[in-house]
C-alpha cells in the first residue's frame, strides 16, 4: 500500500515565499530604510536592482513572477548596501552571500501518526551536529541513531544549527535562524538540500521513537 505524504507549505510572513499561482513573494521588515531594491545573483553576476513596493509598518514587498526554487538574491538597501535576507531558508555562500529561495513543501512527511513519547520516559542528550560524530553533518548523526537509542536516550536536543561564518561554530549567533549551516548538509551542487536533511534526520528520529529538540536563539 503507498504511504500517504504530507506537504507543509511553512507560510511565513516574511522572507521568499512560494507563490501557490506562480512566482515568489520577496518581503523585508526594514522600517529605517529609504528605499529596498531587490536584486537577483547569477554564479557570476548580479542582475538589475528591482525597486520594491514600501508598505505599512516598514516592510517592502515585490512579487516576482520569474523567481522560483534555486533562485539566489540580495536586498539592496538605500542603493548602498547588500544584504542577505535575515528570514533566508538557505545560505549557499556563508552569511554575506545571496539568499537562496527553498520550496519547503517540496518535502514530503510521511502520514504516520506517530504522536511521540509519553514525557516521564525523557533521557536526554543534547547534541552539537559538526562534533557529534567526525563527518560532522546531518547524515553522519542520522547514521548513529541507533548507538543513542543503545544508551537509552529517548530525546535528542540539537543545539543551533542556523548558518554561521566559517566551518565551526557553537551556533549562538542569533542570526539566520532558518537557514542551516551549509558544513552539515552536502557538496556545493546539493546545498538546498540542506534544508530537506534536517526534516530528514528528524523522521530518522522518529523511527526508532526518540522525541526531538531545537535549540532557538
Amino acid at each position: 500500500m503507498a504511504e500517504n505524504k504530507l506537504h507543509y507549505r511553512h507560510v511565513m510572513p516574511f522572507g521568499a515565499e512560494m507563490d501557490p499561482r506562480g512566482g515568489v513573494l520577496f518581503q523585508l521588515w526594514a522600517p529605517t530604510a529609504q528605499r529596498v531594491e531587490l536584486c537577483l545573483e547569477g554564479d557570476r553576476e548580479s542582475g538589475p536592482a528591482i525597486p520594491m513596493s514600501a508598505a505599512e509598518n516598514g516592510w517592502y514587498r515585490h512579487h516576482l513572477p520569474g523567481a522560483g526554487p534555486g533562485s539566489r538574491y540580495r536586498f539592496l538597501i538605500n542603493g548602498e548596501i547588500r544584504v542577505p535576507d535575515p528570514a533566508s531558508r538557505c545560505q549557499a555562500e556563508d552569511v554575506h552571500g545571496p539568499s537562496e529561495v527553498v520550496d519547503p513543501a517540496a518535502f514530503a512527511w510521511p502520514e504516520d501518526g506517530w504522536l511521540g513519547r509519553p514525557w516521564e520516559e525523557t533521557v536526554l542528550y543534547e547534541l552539537h551536529v559538526g562534533a557529534f560524530t567526525p563527518e560532522g553533518t546531518f547524515k553522519a548523526v542520522e547514521e548513529r541513531l541507533d548507538y543513542l537509542a543503545e544508551l537509552g536516550v529517548t530525546a535528542i536536543e540539537l543545539m543551533p544549527v542556523a548558518d554561521f561564518p566559517g566551518a565551526c561554530n557553537w551556533g549562538y549567533d542569533g542570526v539566520l535562524p532558518f537557514a542551516p549551516d551549509r558544513s552539515y548538509g552536502r557538496p556545493k551542487s546539493f546545498l538546498v538540500i540542506r534544508v530537506f536533511q534536517v526534516k530528514s534526520l528528524i523522521l530518522g528520529i522518529k523511527k526508532i521513537l526518540i522525541y526531538i529538540f531545537m535549540q532557538q536563539i
